[in-house]
C-alpha cells in the first residue's frame, strides 16, 4: 500500500520515516518530497508497506501523531492523477491560473 504522509516538520529525513513505520510492520520505501532546485523537504513523503493490514494500522495510529512538533496527516495515497490542459506555448488552457482584466489566450 501506498501512504500519504503531510504536514512533515522540514526536518524529517527518510531514515525518519522508515523507523515510524517500521513499528507496523515491513517498510519497501519511505520518501521525503523535495524541491527539485533546493532539495529542501516540501512537508510530504509517500510510504510503501507490502502489507496492508499493517499499513492500515499505521495509518489509523499514526494520523494526527505529533511529529516534530508538527501534526502530521496520514492516509492512503491517491494515485496520480493525468494532468489536463497545457501550459507555456502548447496552446493549452493554463491550468486553472486566472488573469484579471479582458485578455486572450491567443498570440495571433
Amino acid at each position: 500500500m501506498n501512504i500519504y504522509v503531510s504536514n512533515l516538520s522540514f526536518n524529517v529525513k527518510d531514515e525518519d520515516l522508515q523507523e515510524y513505520f517500521a513499528e507496523y510492520g515491513e517498510v519497501s520505501s519511505a520518501k521525503v518530497i523535495t524541491d527539485k532546485f533546493t532539495n529542501k523537504s516540501r512537508g510530504f513523503a509517500f510510504v510503501e508497506m507490502p502489507d496492508d493490514e499493517a499499513a492500515k494500522k499505521a495509518i489509523q495510529e499514526l494520523d494526527g501523531a505529533s511529529v516534530d512538533g508538527r501534526t502530521i496527516g496520514v492516509a492512503v495515497a491517491r494515485p496520480k492523477e493525468e494532468r489536463t490542459g497545457g501550459g507555456g506555448n502548447r496552446g493549452g488552457s493554463g491550468g486553472s491560473f486566472q488573469k484579471k482584466g479582458n485578455y486572450s489566450n491567443s498570440r495571433y
